[in-house]
């Protein structure tokens, strides 16, 4: 018998590491399905191991804390709160827009105790969930009515499939764009029932090509905004103010898919200016869609503002009920829409609180963090990110540390508690404090002394 065979031999049962007293707290905590799983599951690493002539303690001891490990992973949440250091402040694959402490408040308070989700405290009836936030979102952009759904691709199928289902829809070659995950704008509309007509072309798309394309079975002209792209050289699109008057003419619809939406200019940050919905709305389009855990930095949902009629058919519409937000969504919404309306949203709403933060103060959190672990402070950029204002960036500080292995260096910072999200450029890791709450500081600073 060779040694291999000889330590596979002295493996114990299932049974009797199910019966030693080490693992009875576990069993209790855990049950015993979950802790003969986990019990499987060590014993089958530690024959491969011994099979690829791995060194292999088979000890009790080192068998029990394998299977406390094993049920300490999976008693931990694949979903968890972690340091983004990347200076993307809409980091679409770290949870997107961060919400303010009031919206925050906000969902406790809901999910803690009953609420008016769906109940009138004047008549003491039922209510309508569609009634929390169409006004604020009336006062903010100036539209008739508001209606929250689930996300901003959701707000296109809704309005495709209520008010385009069988008839055509008009839109710019230029503006047949990909959302993220790989969802595309034409796949949208197929799905939704109504008919793709494209006009003009990659480039370049002018008012003569929509009127040429209306028929009588055009139902709307749509524009989608490039919010994850940008063109530049010979390009041309016509004013939005174009196509509405153009629509109007013809008795049909004009519909903005703002995409990213935002309330406030970001120009004033010398960002490019990005279309705010008040100025879509001004234009005098009919419906305007937009995200609300990008620009707006809310929670996830699709917002769509515009007439009163048409919202009330997009209400009666069967998708509308599938598509609904919930009472935390609304929740959020409120708390941030009431940001807006006080006029705090840069004080308050963390995404415009990234935006506008002074270089000056980023480049005195990156000075000080390098002096407690090392490091050098560089000029650099953060991005706003989130399919939002491809292009430009702001100016930002970045710490950089110099690493024998930049990749390992960041393998060791995802594994930290809480993890750590950096960047590598130029052989160093940089970790950009526009992005890192200042709650975060004493953990981002340890996580960095632990790697060095």
């Amino acid at each position: 018998m060779n040694n291999r065979q000889a330590l596979l031999r002295r493996l114990p049962s299932v049974d009797s590491l199910l019966a030693c007293s080490a693992l009875q707290e576990q069993i209790q905590t855990y049950g015993r399905d979950l802790v003969v799983e986990a019990i499987r599951s060590q014993l089958e690493l530690v024959r491969q191991n011994i099979r690829h002539l791995e060194a292999t303690d088979i000890s009790e001891r080192a068998l029990v804390n394998g299977i406390a490990d094993f049920l300490a992973r999976e008693e931990e949440s694949s979903l968890k709160s972690l340091i983004n250091a990347t200076g993307v402040i809409i980091h679409t694959n770290l949870g997107r827009a961060l919400l303010s402490k009031s919206a925050q408040e906000a969902m406790v308070g809901v999910a803690a105790a009953y609420n008016t989700l769906e109940y009138d405290l004047d008549t003491g009836k039922r209510g309508s969930r569609l009634a929390h936030a169409s006004q604020l979102l009336r006062d903010l952009t100036g539209a008739e009515d508001a209606l929250a759904v689930n996300n901003n691709a959701s707000a296109l199928i809704l309005i495709l499939s209520a008010l385009a289902k069988e008839r055509e829809v008009v839109i710019s070659r230029g503006q047949l764009v990909e959302i993220g995950g790989g969802f595309r704008i034409p796949a949208i509309m197929r799905e939704s029932g109504a008919e793709l007509v494209e006009v003009g072309t990659t480039n370049r798309t002018r008012i003569s090509d929509y009127e040429a394309a209306l028929s009588d079975r055009s139902a709307m002209i749509l524009r989608v905004h490039s919010s994850n792209f940008k063109q530049i050289g010979f390009v041309q699109q016509p004013a939005l103010a174009e196509l509405t008057a153009l629509a109007r003419s013809r008795g049909i619809l004009a519909v903005d898919d703002l995409g990213s939406g935002t309330l406030i200019d970001t120009a004033q940050f010398g960002l490019d200016h990005e279309p705010t919905v008040q100025e879509s709305i001004a234009a005098g389009v009919d419906l305007v869609c937009f995200s609300g855990d990008k620009l707006l930095g809310g929670p996830q949902a699709g917002i769509i503002v515009g007439k009163l009629k048409l919202l009330s058919q997009l209400k009666r519409h069967p998708l509308a009920r599938a598509l609904r937000v919930d009472k935390l969504t609304y929740a959020a919404l409120n708390a941030t829409l009431e940001h807006y309306r006080r006029g705090e949203a840069l004080v308050n709403v963390p995404v415009w609180q990234m935006i506008s933060r002074p270089l000056h103060d980023i480049r005195e959190t990156a000075e000080k963090w390098a002096a407690e672990v090392g490091g050098t402070v560089l000029s650099g950029e953060s991005t706003v990110g989130g399919g939002s204002l491809p292009g430009t960036a702001l100016p930002t500080a970045l710490l950089a540390l110099a690493s024998e292995s930049p990749n390992r260096s960041m393998e060791q910072l995802r594994q930290t508690n809480p993890p750590v999200i950096a960047r590598i450029a130029d052989g160093r890791v940089l970790l950009d404090p526009r992005t890192v709450l200042p709650e975060q500081e004493t953990d981002l600073l340890a996580a960095l002394q632990s790697i060095n």
